[in-house]
């Protein structure tokens, strides 16, 4: 038997392999962040038949212990399709029990999203008449930082931003991404025209591909938290946030998504930006419209469970949906999926899935149509029509 994970997006630590199936792993913490340690991936060669107990014995040290209670382990043979497996939590050890069908088995905490497909998904993008792609910077590690143009660009139009994976190991907030652009670049999606003839999206689908490559799980190669480093990025630690938060001076915001994995909660659900300093009823009145659509297209979404919300002025403006809602006075939502299994809607296959986190980003383009009229000009609160004067496009 042998334990590999020296390729894209691999992370785990050997301690011993024994003949009988029993394996000592550890979890290692993410790329000069000693704080950050929690996620694994990695092969299993050479077990087809064994019944195997992998052991990851540091679990109870990693950032979210509490987040392995009621965790399945994810599993592939072959990289596309992804189940899951027996693991069990004792508050020091993660514990996989699984007999392999074939001579590799890929586990992890989530299903991966390779810096490959990424590549892939611009590749498409490039291939439509109405997208572009773009590189607005360079990584720490000297990656491209690609924005995802789609429509054709005019400053009458509405602008509106989606990005993913600030935090590396969150890879369903790339499927997201590949499950919004599946919709955005599909000819015979009967929105599109109607659409783009309103709105222009800005995409980033991955704002952290350093951090992605190297298997971390929130640090970019830095060791930085992008998303604490909104107020103040800088080109040594956050270059990636700079040059994102850059084009979005130049361009304008009128609705932004920032798109993450939740580790302890199990369920789909979205943060808004109540306590920053100008928060108020017009978009509290936004955030319940784009809220309500999403949980009429969308059965896995719903709005019981979530973050406690921030007390008036306590928004922290060093989040990405914090500043940007400050900044450009739009609607702007952090959205949330589950690492564990959708509580709400629980599949013992499958737990949350790649399929799911693309059939919510498909589900987000009809709540961002829904919301398009109201984002400027006329809005409704409180039973009373309110003349609202137009948003500029620099906040």
């Amino acid at each position: 038997m042998e334990i590999v994970s020296n390729f894209d997006g691999g992370a785990i630590e050997v301690i011993e392999l024994r003949e009988n199936g029993e394996l000592d792993l550890a979890l290692r913490h993410d790329t000069n962040a000693p704080d950050f340690r929690q996620w694994f991936c990695f092969q299993l060669l050479g077990a087809r038949g064994k019944a195997c107990k992998l052991s990851i014995v540091n679990a109870g040290q990693a950032t979210y212990p509490d987040a392995f209670e009621d965790y399945r382990a994810c599993a592939s043979y072959d990289g596309r399709r992804w189940f899951r497996v027996p693991t069990s939590f004792d508050g020091e050890r993660l514990v996989i029990e699984h007999t392999p069908r074939t001579m590799t088995v890929t586990y992890a905490y989530f299903a991966p999203f390779s810096f490959e497909r990424h590549q892939k998904l611009l590749k498409r993008a490039r291939r439509a008449p109405w997208a572009m792609v773009r590189e607005l910077g360079r990584s720490v590690e000297d990656r491209p930082i690609s924005l995802v143009v789609v429509g054709e660009e005019s400053e009458d139009k509405l602008s509106i931003w989606v990005i993913a994976r600030q935090h590396p190991g969150e890879t369903m907030a790339e499927w997201f991404m590949e499950g919004l652009l599946d919709r955005l670049l599909d000819e015979d999606e009967p929105l599109l025209q109607s659409l783009l003839g309103r709105a222009v999206f800005y995409l980033v689908p991955s704002m952290n591909p350093d951090g992605g490559v190297h298997g971390n799980l929130r640090a970019n190669a830095a060791g930085m938290n992008l998303n604490r480093a909104w107020l103040e990025p800088t080109a040594e630690t956050s270059p990636e946030v700079l040059c994102v938060r850059e084009e979005m001076e130049r361009i304008g915001v009128d609705l932004f998504l920032d798109v993450h994995g939740d580790e302890r909660n199990p369920y789909c659900f979205l943060a808004g930006c109540e306590g920053n300093p100008s928060y108020g009823e017009r978009l509290r009145f936004l955030e319940n419209l784009f809220e309500q659509s999403l949980l009429e297209h969308n059965s896995d979404f719903q709005d019981e469970y979530g973050y406690d919300r921030d007390e008036p002025g306590g928004g922290d403006l060093r989040t990405a949906g914090n500043w940007v809602g400050e900044r450009f006075d739009c609607l702007a939502y952090t959205v949330e999926m589950p690492f564990k299994d959708n509580a709400n809607a629980p599949d013992e296959e499958n737990g949350w899935s790649p399929e799911r986190s693309m059939h919510l980003g498909h589900s987000a383009l009809d709540a961002i149509v829904d919301s398009l009229d109201a984002l400027r000009g006329d809005a409704v609160f409180d039973g009373e029509q309110t003349q609202e004067s137009q948003v500029s496009e620099d906040g």
